[in-house]
């Protein structure tokens, strides 16, 4: 626990010593284009364009291409120096933050120079969603063959194997956490507060478990989101992109898998949940039914719609997840 610790101090140090002239140059690459700003947004979420309306214009996007190379270099290092060295999980949890990264970067590239109110609508949703399923399906295929998972622990009815069903799980889980965070970066500080939260609980369960590389991969990323954390409450000073919401969101829930508590992933991120099914429902409801469910979604911009302000928005959800993580760090450690 005391290398663990003294990894996230380290971890926190080295990424607000890079962080700060990574903002400067932001926006500096946001200023100097100024004069040759467009205004892009989505046209088909009107309500949602009103309440972020000029929340982009001059601020930087773009964090996650700075947080994501340090998460990736300072756990593998970390593991490198221990006496196991990194084993499969750490690999695996590093492709799926790169490979889901990479997927924003070049809408991230292009909101760096281009100043925008609203809704930002960059690449297609379907041709969005085919990247992630293919990168989520190799994710779910090295944690089958590779890590060798097959199985899931549901609470009271114990241990399941599910063979080549595990797959499917897998891929749902990871394509569904990644458009979660996504969709819960429209707050300032919303959705990094919530994935430290789950992390906290991630990194008790790791340890617990004796899963000494989860826990470096977990305490180093809790350092890297302390100090981002700092420049992202409201008013944030800098939005983590598409970039680190893709990426972020689907490590997690690699992390949740790999933990082999897949109910504690559910409970544990059940903020997440919530947001990405009030966002669902909307979707069908104006699909099938031809109305909306409510005026805005997903349920933290309806919030604001009927007035609520930001902060005390992004606060109440935060202390929703955190009872959320100890209730769902509970189910998981009696299952034990």
């Amino acid at each position: 626990m005391i290398e663990l610790l003294g990894l996230i101090i380290i971890s926190f140090f080295v990424t607000s010593f890079l962080l700060v002239p990574f903002i400067d140059l932001l926006f500096y690459l946001k200023r100097r284009d100024k004069k040759s700003a467009i205004l892009a947004h989505d046209v088909n979420t009107p309500i949602h364009n009103q309440l972020l309306a000029g929340k982009d214009i001059d601020t930087p996007i773009g964090g996650g291409i700075l947080l994501i190379p340090i998460v990736v270099v300072l756990s593998l290092l970390a593991a490198f120096v221990t006496r196991q060295g990194p084993s499969e999980d750490i690999y695996v949890l590093v492709f799926t933050i790169l490979t889901f990264g990479s997927i924003g970067l070049l809408d991230d590239i292009r909101k760096i120079f281009i100043s925008f109110s609203g809704k930002y609508s960059g690449i297609r949703g379907r041709y969005l969603f085919l990247l992630q399923l293919l990168f989520a399906v190799l994710v779910a295929l090295l944690l089958y063959f590779v890590v060798g998972l097959n199985n899931i622990f549901v609470p009271v009815i114990g241990n399941i194997v599910l063979g080549w069903w595990y797959i499917p799980l897998a891929v749902f889980a990871i394509v569904s956490f990644a458009n979660a965070y996504n969709i819960s970066d429209g707050l300032d500080g919303l959705s990094t507060g919530l994935l430290t939260i789950c992390l906290f609980a991630f990194l008790v369960l790791a340890s617990s478990v004796l899963n000494q590389n989860l826990a470096i991969f977990t305490g180093v990323w809790i350092g890297v989101l302390i100090a981002y954390l700092y420049f992202n409450i409201y008013p944030a000073r800098v939005y983590l992109g598409d970039a680190g919401a893709f990426g972020f969101g689907a490590t997690l829930a690699v992390i949740g898998l790999l933990t082999g508590k897949i109910f504690g992933l559910a409970v544990i991120g059940g903020v997440y949940v919530v947001i990405i099914f009030s966002s669902l429902l909307q979707i069908f409801s104006k699909k099938f039914l031809k109305r909306k469910l409510l005026p805005v979604a997903p349920i933290h911009m309806y919030f604001k719609y009927i007035g609520w302000e930001e902060p005390k928005i992004v606060v109440r959800f935060w202390l929703a997840g955190a009872v959320l993580a100890i209730f769902g760090l509970w189910l998981a450690l009696i299952s034990q």
